[in-house]
């Protein structure tokens, strides 16, 4: 691409190959901006007017992104354990003091998780079933109909049994 007015441009096709490299290992638009000795504005101007350049480094942090989401929801749902300091004021001056931190499993992430991974035992929408929603007993019997408390039905028992095809 020619640029008729001002400074030539910097970029280089190549500079999308690094670019893909770069962000598969984590990089930012800040760090690319390092790395090709440019500022963030310039490494926004490419995306915009370099469609190749863009591509490599939007497939790449979406993806990157996505993965790590899906790493902490893991981590979350499992629990993890990480190392932390704490800082004392003592007589003697600061004091940090090393230990292990661990965080318990999240059940909330647990059960996102497995609603997503293992669909037919998690869902939320459980299928309908035929269960009856209530404990009354139904004797039916030619010619009457009786409910378990006593009220004598058959009127509408023989009704029911008439429209049945």
């Amino acid at each position: 691409m020619s640029n008729p007015v001002g400074r030539p441009t910097k970029y280089k096709p190549e500079y999308a190959k690094h670019a893909l490299k770069l962000c598969y290992m984590g990089a930012t638009d800040e760090d690319l901006a390092d790395f090709f000795e440019v500022t963030i504005q310039t490494i926004w101007n490419w995306k915009a007017s370099h469609e190749e350049f863009f591509e490599a480094i939007n497939k790449v942090k979406k993806e990157f992104a996505d993965n790590r989401v899906e790493r902490s929801l893991y981590q979350r749902a499992v629990g993890y354990t990480y190392d932390a300091v704490k800082i004392f004021n003592g007589q003697s001056g600061v004091v940090e003091v090393p230990y292990r931190e661990h965080v318990p499993p999240d059940p909330t992430s647990c059960i996102f998780w497995l609603e997503n991974r293992r669909k037919e035992t998690w869902r939320d929408n459980a299928p309908p079933t035929n269960n009856v929603m209530d404990n009354r007993v139904f004797t039916i019997t030619i010619g009457q109909a009786r409910i378990g408390n006593g009220i004598d039905h058959s009127a509408d028992a023989k009704e029911c049994i008439e429209h049945i095809p």
